[in-house]
């Protein structure tokens, strides 16, 4: 069984990753972003984006209310509903999901992010967490009576509330929960560059001992989604294709060898 991680960038091509789904013969999950359709929410809303930068060198968003309610309308909205018409269209029967719909996503808020501000340690406290648990029984439900869930954040906390959540980590506890064979992550480049800005620098094959040292020299999100990548490789079981969102097949071509193959 696969699962497909559809990234949210301007330039993702969902009528063609769709359309590529639809001819394939194995089950299937997706999982996916809309940043910029967040992004662009927010500011037509007044609201500002805040990135905060922990100690040790991670960012994420920093989720109040305002900001869960942007996330609520452009993933769990416009973006997942978007998804699930294309794979109607194409005889996928999807139905769109948040962690919250079931309990299919359930994480621990956030004690507290460590962050520097003007020389000082300060603890930022928002609506965030990490995910530990999926309801595997309600995907498996579903996947066995033909449907295809179509997942994306917020997810829900110890107490029931909605939290902000990275999909980088839902996906690696979903793929650890379902001991999935594949995952493939599609974003707006050929598949992991060697230099962000030339994509004739793909690498095409990398270990996890490579990933490790990639997380260990970088800052940001970047570092970020390294780390949740060295975690959905490390049992070993499940492949891992970064691949080109904005291509004609891509699902078809990373199947085939195309973007970066991580082992």
């Amino acid at each position: 069984m696969m699962l497909i991680k559809i990234g949210g960038g301007e330039h993702i091509d969902l009528d063609a990753i769709i359309t590529d789904l639809a001819s394939q013969r194995q089950p299937f999950i997706i999982v996916h972003g809309a940043n910029l359709l967040r992004d662009r929410l927010a500011q037509r809303l007044g609201l500002e984006k805040t990135i905060l930068t922990s100690v040790s060198g991670y960012s994420s968003v920093f989720s109040d209310q305002d900001a869960l309610d942007v996330i609520m309308m452009s993933y769990s909205g416009l973006r997942n509903k978007q998804i699930v018409e294309r794979c109607q269209r194409n005889g996928i029967n999807a139905l769109g999901l948040t962690g919250l719909d079931g309990r299919l996503v359930e994480g621990e808020r956030n004690k507290g992010i460590r962050v520097r501000e003007n020389g000082k340690t300060l603890i930022k406290r928002d609506l965030s967490g990490k995910p530990r648990r999926v309801n595997a029984g309600l995907l498996t439900l579903l996947l066995q009576n033909g449907y295809c869930p179509v997942l994306t954040i917020p997810i829900i906390d110890e107490k029931g509330f909605a939290i902000n959540s990275e999909n980088d980590d839902i996906v690696a506890t979903i793929a650890a929960s379902l001991e999935l064979d594949t995952v493939i992550q599609l974003i707006e480049a050929p598949g992991f560059l060697d230099d962000p800005d030339d994509e004739s620098s793909l690498v095409a094959r990398m270990s996890i001992a490579e990933l490790q040292r990639r997380e260990a020299a970088v800052e940001g999100r970047i570092k970020r989604k390294l780390l949740a990548l060295t975690r959905l490789c490390l049992d070993g079981k499940t492949r891992v294709i970064i691949a080109d969102g904005r291509a004609e097949r891509p699902v078809t071509n990373a199947l085939d060898g195309a973007g970066t193959h991580i082992s």
